[in-house]
């Protein structure tokens, strides 16, 4: 073998060795890993040249010592969750006074000032009585009300204290200190009338706000889920054998079902992605299809039919509630359309537009969110953006 031969088997298996270090180094990240990894590339080095390739052995032992136990301190970062029965609450305070400060800073621009909601997202408040506190169990949870809020469906207090810790503010998930957790908890039990205004809410009674909550009493068990049932949800068995060449859609409404509980579509939201589905009768939801009310408009409106894009803009940005958020002169809780055609003037900004009311986001004009819009059709997006960026 010559002298130049044995050089580049020698680099050959550094370069091997150095490829396994960099991708030991790029998973972990630890020093140790690293030193792992640098052994592997002298063991490289330092291999005879015309050795057998190893039987992956020395792999296998490699992987192993991957990765390491998670600390004490890793878990208890971990393991938030509270339960019904409060174990995993750590100990805190906070009063109703300073949740609503909390509140107005960090909550109102998409929940409304007293939990009403500010047209895009579900109430939070409302619908509950000083008879449902006293029964635990809300009365119009079984009537006709198309929507439901928070506080109706609350069984338990530790969920909503824990999906505050968790998930609140949407811009900055987990920012509240234990304590402002506590606080604004206690807020939004103000707002449904179950504390007082001058309340403090704290570890030590929290369990006696969860004998106040209004739906208290409003979850069950009866259903394959709970522990012990012992029977299951659904009557379907397992196919392992002559199965049924067609699958039948199991979600679809059966036709004795229809109009149960009137058209629910028409008692959802019009806007937002969470819809109810059309269960009026099929003449009804023939008329209301996009080719019938394209040709009613043509027929009944030419004038609305010719109308400009501009004012074709205009409309949809009411019929998709913007004007919730955006006013056209003045900032609400967006930026106002004026706003945004002066800073974008002269500049390409159509698709950017058009990506943030699909897909939503915030930071451009504020830590206000701007929630998506994934319901709103392409062609509408494209007419209202043009209509902003040529705002007067």
């Amino acid at each position: 073998m010559s002298r130049c031969d044995s050089g580049n088997g020698v680099r050959a298996r550094w370069r091997r060795g150095a490829t396994l270090a960099s991708l030991l180094i790029g998973i972990a990240g630890g020093a140790a890993l690293s030193t792992l990894a640098m052994d592997t590339v002298q063991a490289a080095q330092a291999e005879p040249t015309g050795a057998a390739p190893n039987n992956g052995k020395d792999t296998r032992a490699a992987r192993a010592q991957l990765g390491r136990p998670a600390t004490a301190a890793e878990l208890k970062a971990w393991d938030i969750d509270v339960r019904p029965d409060f174990q995993g609450l750590p100990p805190g305070r906070g009063t109703v006074a300073q949740g609503q400060t909390i509140w107005d800073a960090r909550c109102a621009s998409c929940h409304g000032d007293f939990g009403e909601s500010n047209a895009v997202f579900t109430p939070i408040a409302g619908g509950t009585t000083a008879a449902d506190i006293a029964s635990g169990r809300v009365a119009a949870m079984t009537g006709s009300q198309p929507y439901r809020t928070s506080l109706m469906k609350l069984s338990t207090v530790s969920t909503l204290w824990d999906y505050i810790r968790r998930a609140m503010p949407w811009d900055a998930p987990k920012s509240l200190t234990v304590d402002e957790v506590y606080a604004v908890t206690a807020y939004i039990l103000n707002l449904g009338d179950i504390v007082p205004a001058d309340f403090t809410l704290s570890d030590a009674n929290i369990g006696e706000v969860q004998r106040k909550l209004p739906n208290r009493n409003g979850m069950t068990t009866e259903h394959g889920l709970w522990p012990g049932r012992g029977k299951p949800d659904t009557r379907n068995t397992a196919c392992m054998a002559d199965c049924a060449g067609q699958v039948e859609v199991s979600s679809l409404i059966p036709e004795y079902a229809r109009g149960t509980h009137g058209d629910l579509a028409a008692q959802q939201r019009g806007f937002g992605p969470v819809r109810g589905v059309a269960t009026g009768s099929p003449e009804d939801e023939a008329k209301d299809t996009p080719q019938a009310k394209a040709g009613a408009a043509t027929v009944a409106d030419p004038v609305t039919a010719a109308a400009p894009a501009q004012a074709i803009g205009a409309k949809l940005t009411g019929q998709y509630q913007c004007l919730a958020c955006h006013a056209p002169d003045r900032k609400l809780v967006g930026p106002s359309f004026h706003e945004i055609a002066q800073r974008y003037r002269g500049k390409d900004a159509h698709g950017a537009l058009a990506q943030k009311i699909r897909s939503g986001g915030q930071g451009a004009w504020g830590p206000v969110p701007m929630p998506p819009q994934p319901q709103v059709p392409e062609s509408d997006i494209q007419a209202m953006v043009k209509w902003i960026l040529e705002a007067k």
